[in-house]
């Protein structure tokens, strides 16, 4: 809770200096040049997209703990908010790109497009810090809070970096174990230590999530490359919780189709920045044609779509 409440603090002062900026605006002369005026504009927006941590972070990791707790409405509805406020900020970055634009055309756009998108950073820090952080100081317990800690850097801080480091009293690290026979893992077509079937799990140049045939998430691969934000957080969590509210129809529909037998395979594919995403949906069945769940595996392929002709010289990658 410290952590939000700190990343609350810098994004407040962000947002606080930005909007002396806008009354700043009111000022300046119709014939002058607004470039410096429009970039440190851009420069405070550039900031506040850092927050993009700070909600994922609440989605994948303060979420998860809540629905476990049977509270999942504000969640939901906080996610869709969280969504609103990132295409508020994307919006605002992509009109600050235009720095030859005139005192009127500045003014609309601080009224239009920037001051509802920094304005919807502090509304939400308000639902957080008089709401949400609340419920959750009522409601997780103290193991939680330390899942939660250790999972944190692997999304990252916002505007924020802490300077120590959080050993509760008392608390255990429990290690899960996988089903053993003789020291391997017994498969059909061979058998593997669980160090050689991580390994391999987590070579694979695929991001893997497995959701079983209950919708609940367990597993998924620990590539070194990820795509997509992925922790243990996320176990045993109904799987409609862990995407945004605007695609959960997708995927009831993908989950739905699969389980009826009516459809086996779902392929995506979309831009990311400069990423091109494959992303592809396997129902998984056993001999009997049960359903068993679904795979997903994601790939990045921006340098694969680039190849021509042949490899067949021994060549690494590093």
């Amino acid at each position: 809770v410290d952590t939000f409440k700190k990343e609350n603090k810098a994004l407040r002062s962000v947002v606080e200096t930005l909007e002396k900026s806008y009354d700043q605006a009111k000022s300046l002369k119709d014939d002058e040049d607004l470039t410096k005026f429009i970039n440190q504009l851009r420069a405070g927006f550039n900031q506040l997209m850092d927050v993009d941590k700070h909600y994922r972070r609440k989605e994948n990791l303060l979420f998860p703990f809540l629905e476990k707790y049977g509270i999942s409405g504000p969640p939901k509805v906080m996610w869709g908010k969280h969504d609103e406020a990132r295409e508020l900020l994307k919006a605002a970055n992509e009109a600050l790109r235009e720095t030859s634009i005139s005192r009127d055309e500045l003014l609309s756009t601080i009224d239009l497009l920037l001051r509802p998108a920094s304005t919807s950073i502090t509304d939400m820090i308000m639902k957080e810090e008089e709401i949400l952080l609340p419920m959750c100081l009522e409601t997780l317990r103290i193991g939680d809070w330390f899942e939660i800690y250790e999972q944190t850097p692997e999304i990252g801080f916002c505007l924020y970096d802490p300077d120590t480091e959080w050993h509760p009293e008392g608390k255990e690290t429990e290690k899960m174990e996988m089903p053993q026979e003789n020291g391997k893992i017994v498969l059909p077509s061979g058998s593997l230590t669980r160090q050689e079937l991580l390994a391999i799990l987590n070579t694979l140049p695929v991001d893997i999530t497995f959701v079983d045939k209950n919708d609940k998430v367990a597993y998924f691969s620990q590539s070194a490359e990820r795509i997509f934000d992925r922790n243990r957080a996320i176990l045993q969590r109904d799987v409609r919780m862990c995407h945004p509210p605007h695609s959960v129809h997708t995927v009831e529909q993908i989950i739905s189709d699969f389980r009826s037998g009516k459809e086996s395979r779902a392929p995506f594919w979309i831009q990311m920045g400069e990423k091109f995403v494959h992303i592809e949906y396997f129902a998984l069945r056993d001999e009997n044609g049960e359903y068993l769940g679904t795979l997903e595996v994601s790939q990045e392929l921006s340098e694969k779509r680039k190849l021509q002709g042949e490899q067949r010289l021994l060549s690494y990658q590093k």
